[in-house]
């Protein structure tokens, strides 16, 4: 059964005393099976993120001791900062990583923001995946007229809270809800001026902005105004101006793919009665939301971005595009930080696309692509980037791991004499090594002017980047994969229903001690073939190295074989034994005719090289 885990990233309205957030986050300390990932606090913005892990009843209850001690320290009627804000907790989002459902993320919302009005008396507002109404989905605008309009609003009967408390001065309100995986990032300019950073925000949110016509560079703002009138739509994006508001709406369905009605109601505009108000142009981005900022500690001006779905927006391409409109004004874009943390995927996409741009091969290690995409996108500009520290789901060995140890320290391991790590993990070492060759005898060729050569070859690359990391991982796995049936040798046999079971179970360890190094086979066969692949693509000068990696390749497949074989003896399931001899045997001659068929290749063009030398 796998593990439920669900983050949560609790936003406080403090950023500058150190010993109170230093009090916040101690509380989440008391809660059991937490685990603290980053506290990311902001003096400017007064606010900090707070981003913990856990299963979900630890969260729950880690999230509430975060909104009760922040409520106790944090004074809103003293609280000011650059940022949004509505409460001495702002906003707690949950947020599913693994195991649980976007609906389970939203039940753990509802039950605490009951729990904070009870237990509490603080007003809460449920938003995003947890809205109570679909008008309520959207954060910014639970969150209109921030904590000065609070007690007013509270007196609004549209906007009586989720889980209504009377009007708390001291702690305000806070607003609770689940949603997906939010990168928090801002792209810092080279200018002080806060309206410089808001009119590339504009243009790079969803939302967008007011439209206008006129003197609209190279600052858009300067423009003037339009209005919906009776006769005469303006489009906010483009000349064209219709008759009707239905003539407009379609048009920049067909000529600019949004949906113009939606558009005025994100910015509160009735769309059944748009004359008289302000035509409003969309922005470049979906899942944004974007505003502009000084931040004193920089003495810069920032574009401040939520991506609320990183997969629809990524937050190179939003990066790129302020770019783009920063040379427009005559600005630069010095960097860019991520606030809190920043999902594996998220940042390997990003580097991934900036390789690609440089012409670079993507079929090199993880860490490598990371260091691209920090590099790239500017990510140390104004305070260090420590990819350890900020990307979540960063995949990593145990530091007690077979293969985190020295070459030489594993070397001297295999040799003692205990039975593991023995054959199978050297193995499967084996065809990590291969697969490592073959990826590199590809990015060694790759940048030549063949666009469809180089192209093979890239996803050469990547295909023997995943297959050593699959391989290594088996190195460890293969080690332990006799735990299960030693644990089932300790099971209890009194009676006969006791044996059974127990027979049962070490049967069932077995076959997976038995699956664990035909996976590692199947694995070094396919790196086999590309090693093949690459002997064939690659220079002739690191043909032996391709050469080497097919050799390596099939020690792995070889090697696994014998340890599958070895372990059938005490399997009872004869149709078991049979089908995996057979599996087995196919394994074997695939891997024999390959290795022939690449060794008499490799052979063949280093006896023509030595001729070509001799003329």
């Amino acid at each position: 059964m796998s593990r439920k885990l669900v983050e949560c990233v609790p936003n406080i309205s403090e950023g500058r005393d150190a010993a109170k957030i230093r009090q916040v986050t101690d509380a989440l300390a008391t809660v059991p099976g937490l685990r603290l990932l980053d506290v990311d606090p902001g003096a400017d913005t007064n606010r900090t993120v707070i981003t913990f892990v856990g299963e979900p009843e630890a969260v729950l209850e880690g999230a509430f001791r975060c909104v009760a001690e922040a409520a106790r320290v944090i004074d809103m009627r003293r609280q000011h900062g650059a940022h949004p804000r509505m409460g001495a907790t702002d906003v707690v989002p949950f947020v599913p990583v693994e195991g649980v459902s976007m609906e389970d993320c939203a039940a753990l919302a509802r039950r605490l923001g009951e729990r904070v009005a009870r237990e509490l008396a603080i007003p809460v507002y449920l938003y995003e995946a947890a809205a109570s109404r679909p008008e309520r989905s959207n954060l910014a605008e639970v969150r209109k007229g921030e904590y000065e309009g609070l007690e007013r609003k509270l007196q609004d009967p549209r906007w009586v809270p989720d889980f209504p408390a009377p009007f708390n001065a001291q702690a305000g309100a806070t607003i609770i809800g689940a949603r997906e995986f939010l990168v928090a990032y801002n792209v810092t300019l080279n200018s002080a001026d806060k309206a410089h950073a808001t009119d590339i925000a504009f243009e790079l949110r969803e939302k967008g902005r007011v439209a206008r016509r006129g003197r609209v560079r190279p600052y858009y703002q300067a423009g003037e105004l339009i209005f919906y009138r009776e006769g005469s739509f303006p489009c906010g994006n483009c000349d064209f101006t219709g008759t009707t508001f239905q003539e407009v709406a379609d048009h920049c369905a067909s000529a600019h793919g949004y949906d113009l009605p939606g558009l005025l109601r994100m910015n509160d505009v009735d769309p059944a009665n748009p004359v008289g108000e302000k035509v409003r142009r969309r922005g470049t981005f979906s899942h944004c939301k974007a505003i502009g900022w000084y931040v004193d500690t920089y003495r810069r001006a920032q574009i401040s971005v939520n991506l609320t779905d990183y997969k629809q927006t990524s937050p190179h391409a939003v990066l790129e595009e302020a770019r783009r409109l920063a040379a427009e004004r005559g600005l630069v874009v010095t960097g860019s930080e991520i606030v809190g943390l920043v999902p594996f995927q998220c940042l390997l996409a990003s580097g991934r696309h900036y390789l690609r741009a440089m012409g670079k091969s993507t079929g090199v290690p993880a860490a490598d692509i990371l260091q691209t995409a920090v590099f790239s996108m500017g990510l140390g500009d104004a305070a260090p980037f420590e990819v350890d520290k900020k990307v979540l789901g960063l995949p990593t060995f145990d530091p007690k791991a077979l293969v985190a140890m020295p070459v030489h320290a594993f070397t001297d391991e295999v040799s003692r004499d205990t039975p593991a790590p023995g054959g199978g993990s050297i193995a499967a070492l084996a065809g990590g090594l291969g697969a490592a060759l073959a990826s590199m005898v590809a990015n060694l060729a790759q940048g030549g002017p063949d666009a469809e050569k180089d192209a093979r070859l890239i996803a050469l690359a990547e295909k023997a980047q995943v297959l050593k990391d699959r391989l290594l991982m088996a190195v460890d796995a293969d080690t332990n994969a006799f735990n299960a049936f030693m644990e089932a040798r300790r099971l209890p046999e009194a009676t006969p229903e006791q044996k059974a079971a127990r027979q049962a179970a070490m049967q069932a360890g077995l076959k997976v001690a038995i699956e664990v190094p035909f996976d590692t086979a199947m694995a070094s066969l396919a790196a086999l073939e590309l090693a093949g692949e690459a002997a064939r693509l690659g220079k002739v000068a690191s043909i032996t190295d391709a050469a080497v990696g097919a050799q390596m390749a099939h020690a792995g497949v070889r090697g696994s074989v014998w340890n599958v074989v070895i372990n059938l003896k005490d399997i009872t399931d004869a149709g078991y034994i049979t089908d995996m001899q057979s599996r087995c045997s196919g394994l074997l001659a695939q891997a024999g005719e390959k290795l022939a068929e690449v060794t008499t290749y490799v052979d063949q063009k280093l006896v023509d090289r030595l001729q070509k030398a001799r003329l």
